[in-house]
């Protein structure tokens, strides 16, 4: 992936050729915002995968409120995306209808269901992340698996780009352990987003930063590309939780 390809090309390019990586863990290829919090106390977030080792490619969006509930939309099943490894930390899995398009260059607009969610996406890029993507193109494969590189990854991502303490590597909340490989970011410049009609406001840091196991939500949007590996489940180390009250992911 050339650095200086613009987010729309290189994402597209996922779409016409989802090559899931190598391994034996789930794995994942695609695209998404790593995170959104909104100064309401609102956060999105989304995962593009096009290539995934559970089956189909897929799409999930995951919405927190301010009162910390989480939510997790997927146009695949529950046990086949997101909520698989994140089920004991959300309070619903909702199967729906999710459309992802490029209005521009790098402009994303994600809608799910009928009128559940629309959410636009402005992107951006600064200096940092240039460097970074620069330096990320120096990396090998062995490099990508290593949890040293990963940890230093998260300490530069916090130091050079201000999203606060994010990990590249450890545990999600269903206990599988998690490699996530940023090959390419972006900064979210600018985002708009209304949930069932409700205006969510702007962009902002939330005061406690929001996590999901290991997993923390960067405090400013990040886009990447990219690829994800997790443990295979295994039900004497790992929960097989879809969503904490009921176990079931129902359609909305």
């Amino acid at each position: 992936m050339h650095i200086l390809a613009e987010p729309q090309a290189l994402a597209e390019l996922t779409e016409i050729d989802p090559e899931v990586p190598e391994g034996t863990e789930d794995r994942f290829r695609g695209y998404g915002v790593m995170g959104l919090p909104f100064a309401s106390g609102h956060v999105l977030a989304l995962r593009r995968y096009p290539a995934s080792s559970l089956g189909y490619g897929y799409s999930s969006v995951w919405h927190r409120d301010p009162a910390g509930r989480w939510t997790f939309w997927s146009d695949v099943s529950a046990q086949t995306s997101c909520a698989r490894f994140f089920g004991e930390a959300i309070d619903e899995a909702v199967r729906a209808p999710i459309a992802v398009r490029w209005t521009d260059a790098r402009v994303l607009r994600v809608t799910v269901g009928d009128g559940v969610l629309d959410w636009q996406v402005s992107l951006r890029s600064t200096p940092m992340t240039v460097v970074m993507n620069a330096a990320a193109g120096l990396l090998t494969d062995g490099m990508w698996r290593s949890p040293r590189v990963l940890y230093w990854l998260g300490v530069a991502a916090r130091q050079l780009l201000g999203v606060g303490r994010v990990a590249f590597t450890g545990k999600v909340p269903n206990g599988q352990r998690f490699a996530m490989n940023p090959q390419r970011v972006w900064l979210v410049g600018e985002s708009a987003a209304s949930l069932r009609g409700r205006d969510l406001g702007v962009p902002g840091p939330l005061p406690s930063q929001a996590r999901l196991g290991d997993f923390a939500i960067p405090q400013r949007g990040i886009f990447a590309l990219g690829r994800s590996f997790l443990e295979p489940f295994d039900p004497r180390r790992h929960s097989d939780a879809v969503v904490r009250r009921d176990g079931r992911d129902r359609r909305d």
